[in-house]
């Protein structure tokens, strides 16, 4: 038995990982998984069949669990991972210590595309006081690193899904939406609260495509209201602005958004699910990182693009630059409508690229595999 813990902190992006990561492990590689969620109410928004107030839930064969207090006295298992440094409760921990072979234990950090994550990847931490050793087990986006989560079938579902449009028409019409028109493009938007809002729009509403703009539910709707200048912004809404419209979509479980992902001609993103999902669809996308004091995050976000323009034609490069550069409110940047001008000149070049991008990630090494062959590696 593993046990996967995760405390949900920005509603969707721990858990969404966690919850995928989980799947795989018993789908792909048969390993029983209690999965521990501190709320289930953000989880149950992403596998929509969840009952948020169960205590305990089999769902595709992961044994779900409420993490609650007080813990309950369980018998640890073989395997525990701990989520993005979340803290493990101080009564596990000193079972996992009277336990005569000592778990394997990890914590899995957040992703990160910087130079130093291959150098403390798989490093130990043994505990002050009992008798444990955490492993620290970075996902990244080269060998020696834990590698991108992707189950093994999703690039040829993905390009079934995107080489067949009665499967894309039935999307739009599950989303009350007609088939894209010709030459319209179809842009998905999750992100955080972002002020680059407003001239990001007016270039869409001004440009000479008609662009769609699709908005599920979640924090940016309070920009989408203010706006088109009404109220209450909810799913099911459509708006309009020149040669911009609008809709707002229900929140979707990962199934939907992974094909919402594949249907668009661009995805804006954040976080880390949506994230990596996205770099899956092979699609253009814009990143909106998670914000940190102290502007941290523009340093993970430089790293991620020194990988991701390479190779690129040098124009599009300096634009791409530019476009996650303003869309992240990095200083000097340009406002997101004039960088949004500069790259989608270049939008043909900005898609073949995206699609040589998952090819080659594809290559690379897969999250839950590197953590089964690191379990194996540790318990010989």
């Amino acid at each position: 038995m593993w046990d996967l813990f995760c405390s949900v902190v920005d509603n969707f992006g721990d858990v969404g990982v966690s919850w995928r990561l989980a799947r795989s492990l018993r789908a792909e590689h048969g390993v029983p998984v209690r999965l521990w969620i501190d709320d289930l109410h953000a989880y149950a928004r992403l596998d929509q069949g969840a009952d948020p107030e169960a205590a305990v839930q089999l769902r595709e064969g992961v044994e779900v669990r409420a993490w609650r207090d007080p813990f309950p006295g369980i018998e640890p298992g073989e395997v525990v991972i701990e989520a993005f440094g979340c803290q493990l409760p101080p009564a596990y921990v000193e079972a996992m210590a009277r336990k005569a072979r000592p778990p394997v234990w990890i914590n899995l950090e957040y992703l990160s595309a910087e130079d130093w994550v291959r150098g403390c990847h798989g490093l130990p931490s043994p505990h002050p006081r009992l008798p444990l050793v955490k492993h620290f087990f970075f996902p990244g986006f080269e060998a020696g690193t834990g590698g991108l989560l992707r189950e093994r079938d999703l690039g040829e579902r993905r390009t079934a899904f995107q080489n067949d449009a009665a499967q894309q028409r039935a999307l739009w019409a599950k989303l009350g939406l007609p088939a894209p028109a010709p030459g319209e493009r179809r842009v998905s938007l999750f992100c955080y609260d972002n002020p680059a809002l407003a001239p990001l729009f007016d270039a869409w509403a001004e440009g000479e495509a008609l662009v769609t703009c699709l908005v599920p539910e979640g924090a940016i709707l309070r920009r989408v209201a203010a706006y088109f200048e009404c109220g209450e912004v909810r799913a099911g809404q459509r708006f309009a602005r020149g040669r911009l419209g609008v809709a707002v979509l229900p929140f979707s479980d990962q199934p939907d958004y992974d094909r919402l992902l594949w249907a668009c001609d661009l995805n804006l993103v954040r976080g880390e699910d949506s994230f990596v999902r996205a770099q899956w669809a092979a699609r253009p996308l814009v990143w909106h990182i998670y914000p940190q004091e102290g502007g941290a995050h523009f340093a993970k976000l430089e790293a991620f693009l020194e990988r991701y323009c390479a190779g690129m034609p040098a124009g599009l490069a300096r634009a791409t630059r530019a476009l996650h550069a303003a869309w992240n409110g990095v200083h000097g940047a340009p406002d997101a409508g004039s960088a949004w001008q500069a790259w989608s000149a270049q939008w043909e070049a900005a898609r073949q690229h995206a699609e040589r991008w998952a090819v080659l990630r594809e290559q690379g090494p897969e999250l839950a595999a590197e953590l089964v062959k690191f379990v194996q590696a540790q318990v010989k």
